[in-house]
């Protein structure tokens, strides 16, 4: 009885760590994000695909600052770049972040891990449109961090993204 009590017990504790799968839900609207690369939950082939609704429904954040993208004091909101690599289960160390345009920037996931950086999707309470840097913005944490104001972050604020890669 005792052992059997024993067992019972361990496989519970164990269960939520026994391999299972998350499931990462299908998108119902339009996709604005797709990761690729070194991913555990695809959604779509072999990508994670978001849309608006998807990437809402993550914490995020919103922030008022200045860039050198937009005239004055804006504010951006938009889901944590480390709660959508988390969802998409990214395995790597860098992420290639991708334009419409196809300008791209390599990206630590350790600026998503030590920063609140975010994949904005609204600008002033409105969502991004393309011609408005969206339909997402890479925004790292100006406001909080002013050391990040410069040329190295700049570069990698990416605007009008489609896709990210996780690499290695």
């Amino acid at each position: 009885m005792i052992k059997r009590a024993i067992l019972s017990a361990f496989m519970v504790c164990t269960l939520p760590f026994s391999g299972t799968s998350f499931a990462l839900d299908k998108p119902l609207g339009e996709t604005i994000l797709r990761i690729t690369g070194k991913i555990a939950h695809p959604n779509v082939g072999i990508a994670a695909a978001f849309d608006r609704e998807m990437l809402a429904k993550l914490p995020g954040r919103k922030a008022t600052m200045e860039t050198p993208w937009t005239k004055g004091v804006v504010s951006f909101e938009g889901p944590l770049l480390r709660e959508v690599l988390k969802a998409a289960g990214a395995e790597g160390k860098i992420i290639k972040v991708k334009a419409l345009n196809d300008y791209s920037a390599d990206v630590p996931i350790s600026d998503g891990q030590d920063y609140e950086t975010m994949l904005a999707d609204k600008m002033n309470g409105e969502p991004m449109s393309v011609r408005e840097k969206g339909p997402l913005f890479l925004i790292y944490p100006f406001d909080k961090n002013p050391e990040l104001y410069n040329e190295k972050y700049f570069s990698r604020s990416v605007w009008q993204i489609v896709e990210i890669e996780v690499m290695n």
